[in-house]
């Protein structure tokens, strides 16, 4: 049985008053050489909501949650969180847990599908704050699996979408679903030069890498699991497509498409009626799902006389956090890789990555821990 002496929450950060907003963007994009009046259309999303992003309250709360339920199945880890880019930084937690004696930790990272920025970057800022604080080789941070496939991650959409097909139904009555109707799962745009890097170059994933096959195999998952209400038996014939949201680069560089907006705007002209969008790529309704879909694409949507409904992220969910621990508890236990539970084929993913894995084109490799070398 493998010993840890905490959990590590690991969490993007995000700004907590109007002050905060350009030094966090500052952060976020640190190195890549952003104009600030750019960085200035991006903090207008921040600014709408005072300059509060909800992802640090989202994390205090599933921070919370996962002490629950690691007391209440008698596992005797306290959980700590630090952020990539705001406070409570990664290095000053790495440090304090060290100082308390927490020197083996388990690193959740709130991301959960294989890219640079959703794995690779977190395993780089990990061994960053060690380098900052002199932990190199006294902490130790390994890292539980990309939980994109794990059955408490992909349940609660399930959920979500039957329960917004049913809202669709009863805002439009008789609208067919299986013609009128098209779930849109959308996550964050890369550009395509990470997203082809993403995952193991020895499985052939091919143009879009791990991060677009994860999402479309997690997108057929959920899809085969809708059922015409009547019998509770026949498939759903509705269609889907993945779409995109968040691109922050230059018109020049290929990013992944089609963005969601553009692809709300096709939608009248197959006599498309109704939406469901999917916000498969995130864990929980920040920034990003509040601003781009909640706002962006609702508007789209309106302007083509389609009805949309957004459904929720993981978030808090009994099913997440359970699932969650569900992963720690691989770790301790060395699960055996036939006995992890996961919902596609292409799972379940790797405890520690592959040699060459997520590789950032433009940045190349930086040191990484958690038992990942380039």
């Amino acid at each position: 049985m493998a010993r840890y002496d905490a959990v590590l929450l690991a969490g993007f950060g995000g700004p907590e008053g109007q002050d905060d907003v350009i030094p966090f963007l500052r952060n976020v994009t640190g190195g890549r050489g952003i104009p600030e009046e750019r960085l200035e259309v991006v903090a207008k999303h921040y600014r709408h909501y005072g300059g509060v992003s909800p992802i640090n309250d989202q994390n205090r709360v599933l921070k919370a949650a996962l002490q629950v339920e690691l007391t209440r199945r008698g596992i005797d880890l306290p959980v700590i969180w630090g952020n990539r880019n705001w406070a409570p930084y990664l290095r000053d937690t790495i440090s304090e847990a060290h100082e308390a004696g927490q020197d083996r930790l388990l690193a959740i990272a709130t991301s959960a599908y294989s890219s640079y920025s959703g794995c690779r970057q977190y395993r780089e800022d990990f061994a960053a704050a060690l380098d900052d604080k002199g932990l190199t080789g006294t902490v130790h941070i390994d890292k539980i699996r990309q939980f994109f496939d794990h059955p408490g991650f992909v349940d609660p959409f399930i959920v979500g979408v039957t329960q917004g097909l049913q809202v669709v139904r009863q805002a439009v009555p008789g609208i067919d679903v299986d013609t009128e109707v098209e779930i849109l799962f959308s996550t964050h745009s890369i550009p395509m030069t990470d997203a082809n890097k993403s995952g193991p170059a020895e499985r052939g994933f091919g143009e879009g890498g791990a991060y677009e096959a994860q999402h479309r195999a997690v997108a057929q998952v959920i899809m085969d699991s809708l059922v015409e209400p009547a019998d509770n038996t026949s498939p759903l014939q509705t269609p889907w497509q993945l779409v995109y949201q968040s691109r922050s680069g230059p018109p020049s560089m290929p990013w992944l498409e089609p963005d969601i907006n553009d692809a709300i705007a096709l939608l009248p002209a197959r006599g498309i009626r109704a939406v469901i969008i999917v916000p498969l790529g995130f864990v929980s309704d920040h920034m990003e799902v509040m601003w781009d879909l909640d706002n962006e694409a609702m508007e789209t949507s309106e302007k083509f006389g389609i009805k949309a409904v957004r459904v929720p992220t993981p978030g808090i969910s009994p099913a997440f956090v359970s699932g969650l621990v569900d992963l720690i508890e691989e770790r301790l236990n060395d699960t055996p890789v036939e006995d992890r539970p996961a919902k596609t084929t292409l799972g379940p993913w790797y405890d520690v990555c592959r040699p060459g894995c997520c590789e950032n084109v433009r940045l190349g490799f930086k040191p990484a821990v958690a038992g990942m070398a380039p």
